[in-house]
């Protein structure tokens, strides 16, 4: 998050890296003078700049708005962000306001033409805001993404400290809990456990081991989601941290050992080393309900303790208060979408290459709703916290339940619901689908194709 707009959404400060921090040094991956100019913008006097931007107007390229863009968010001098603005309505012949935002949707929509030094330009320009970023960007031959999407989030690497391996209380032992507080709880093998949303605001992630399985749950506040993966594929455990990048302002994971960017959204790489093998982390289940209906359904569950090492202002709501209370981003995304406001929350599912979002307040007035997704068929059971379950239903045709634990299908059968599956009297199950909440925006911005109910 940029300074400013840290303080829009009650972001401490201790999370932004302070201007101290920015090194000066020249640039390390290229001297071709037209890649020098984009960083003379920045720290060289109003001579060398207005030669810098005539020299980038001379060699100007596919990968210039992008690099321009990128490099005026770390100047404070109005008049080089005014010249960059009018170099880019003269080269693009768009007549878009002078607005850093404005014109970074319009990048986006263009032709991805990366300049074969633009991947050395971000590695030399983020750097200076934390040396540790330049290993995300060399080794970008297989990115799957576009360069010039991924923006700086404003935080060092970890700046937004995740929760390694957290300490929990038992649910007698909590008294800080209102009963209409948001959390997310997981259970696995048996094992409940609780995460509040008002701590995990704050840490984004957390690394736990829930029944056995060493799971980690991703929190993207921005985008209004938390996504619970296996950390293991194939024998191979990844530790996962938070890389202080955002791709259509859903943050980025980068793994300890070869610092390849993953997607929070799919749990696959998508810059670095890691990419085009074949990697994909298995999601677990996660609901989003309130403190009252998990602690009834789960009396023996584990909660995220307040005692997490870092001292926050944990209140209900505290954290992003002012960006929970309005519509607006804090960072560009490609495209929006009217069908829903920005920020209402979907249920967003996904199987093979399809999507679908359904809108929660539709879901809280068909409690019992039955979908397809290709091959997939499945039922949606939402109780009275507005919690969504998801799990197939193999033709199966559900008819009611009673928003706690007994569901009636068309051909009399009662089925119980557990966190797992539903199961009927004779031990048949249908099993859970991995399913998680997300604002509209957020999950729209990742996938533009995805199908719409509500």
């Amino acid at each position: 998050m940029r300074p400013r707009k840290a303080l829009l959404v009650g972001i401490w400060v201790l999370f932004l890296l302070p201007p101290a921090g920015c090194s000066e040094a020249e640039p390390q991956g290229q001297s071709d003078p037209s890649y020098i100019s984009y960083f003379n913008l920045l720290t060289k006097g109003s001579d060398a700049k207005e030669e810098s931007l005539q020299q980038i107007d001379r060699t100007w390229h596919g990968s210039s708005p992008a690099m321009l863009l990128e490099a005026i968010q770390f100047t404070r001098n109005s008049s080089v962000a005014e010249s960059v603005f009018r170099i880019l309505g003269r080269k693009s012949g768009e007549a878009i306001p002078p607005n850093r935002d404005a014109w970074l949707r319009w990048t986006w929509s263009q032709p991805y033409e990366p300049h074969p030094d633009y991947a050395a330009f971000k590695a030399d320009l983020y750097a200076r805001r934390d040396p540790r970023f330049r290993e995300y960007f060399e080794h970008t031959d297989n990115a799957a993404i576009r360069l010039d999407e991924i923006c700086w989030g404003g935080v060092r690497r970890d700046g937004i400290p995740p929760l390694d391996d957290p300490k929990m209380m038992t649910a007698d032992e909590v008294g800080w809990l209102e009963d209409s507080n948001i959390v997310f709880g997981v259970s696995l093998n048996g094992e409940a456990r609780c995460y509040p949303k008002r701590i995990l605001a704050w840490h984004e992630m957390f690394k736990d081991t829930i029944g056995g399985e060493s799971v980690c749950g991703v929190y993207c506040t921005l985008c209004g989601s938390l996504i619970i993966y296996l950390t293991e594929f194939e024998g191979q455990h990844y530790e996962l941290g938070t890389s202080g990048f955002l791709y259509r302002s859903n943050k980025l994971m980068y793994d300890h050992e070869t610092r390849s960017l993953w997607s929070t959204v799919t749990g696959e790489p998508v810059v670095g080393p890691l990419v085009d093998r074949g990697i994909k982390l298995e999601r677990r289940y996660v609901v989003t309900t309130t403190w009252k209906e998990w602690r009834e359904r789960h009396p023996q569950t584990l909660v995220l303790s307040l005692e997490t090492g870092h001292d926050r202002d944990y209140g209900e709501g505290v954290a992003y208060s002012r960006y929970f209370a309005s519509d607006d981003l804090m960072f560009p995304v490609p495209e929006l979408d009217d069908r829903l406001p920005n920020k209402a929350p979907v249920l967003a599912l996904r199987h093979d290459d399809l999507q679908l979002a359904i809108d929660t307040e539709y879901l809280r007035t068909h409690d019992v709703y039955h979908d397809e997704l290709g091959e997939l068929r499945f039922v949606v059971l939402t109780d009275e916290s507005g919690a969504c379950r998801v799990f197939e239903s193999a033709g199966m045709e559900f008819t009611k339940w009673d928003g706690k634990s007994s569901v009636k299908s068309s051909d009399g059968a009662t089925w119980t619901l557990t966190e797992d599956a539903l199961v009927d009297e004779s031990g048949h199950r249908l099993e859970r689908i991995p399913a998680h909440r997300a604002f509209w925006f957020g999950w729209f911005a990742q996938y533009p194709e995805t199908r719409l109910v509500k």
